[in-house]
C-alpha cells in the first residue's frame, strides 16, 4: 500500500539529500503527516491551497516498519502518521505539482 507526503521544493530537496526532519507542522506535532490516496485531495485543498512548487512523494508503507501509526484526525478518519524520519528508502515515486 502507498501513502503520500506533500512537500515544498526545499523540503523535497532535503529529503533527497537525506536530511529531511519534517515540515514545520510535522516537527510541532511530533510525527510526519501522511495521507492515503483518498485523503490526498482534501489534504492539498485544506493545507496547501494556492501554493506552487509542491511535490507529492509516494511512500511504500511496507518500508516504514513499526514507526507508522493509524490515528484519528479530520472527521474521525484514520490517517497514517510516521513517528520517525522519512527517508528516500521508503519513497517509490514522486510527482511535481504546479
Amino acid at each position: 500500500m502507498l501513502v503520500y507526503k506533500v512537500l515544498t521544493r526545499p523540503q523535497w530537496a532535503a529529503l533527497q539529500a537525506g536530511v529531511f526532519e519534517g515540515a514545520p507542522v510535522d516537527v510541532a506535532d511530533g510525527y510526519v503527516h501522511l495521507s492515503t490516496a483518498e485523503q490526498l485531495g482534501e489534504t492539498l485543498a485544506r493545507h496547501f491551497a494556492g501554493q506552487t512548487g509542491l511535490v507529492v512523494a509516494r511512500v511504500d508503507l511496507a518500508r516504514l516498519g513499526n514507526s507508522l501509526r493509524w490515528e484519528a484526525s479530520r472527521g474521525g478518519a484514520l490517517f497514517p502518521h510516521l513517528y520517525g524520519r522519512l527517508t528516500m528508502d521508503a519513497v517509490v515515486g514522486w510527482e511535481a505539482l504546479g
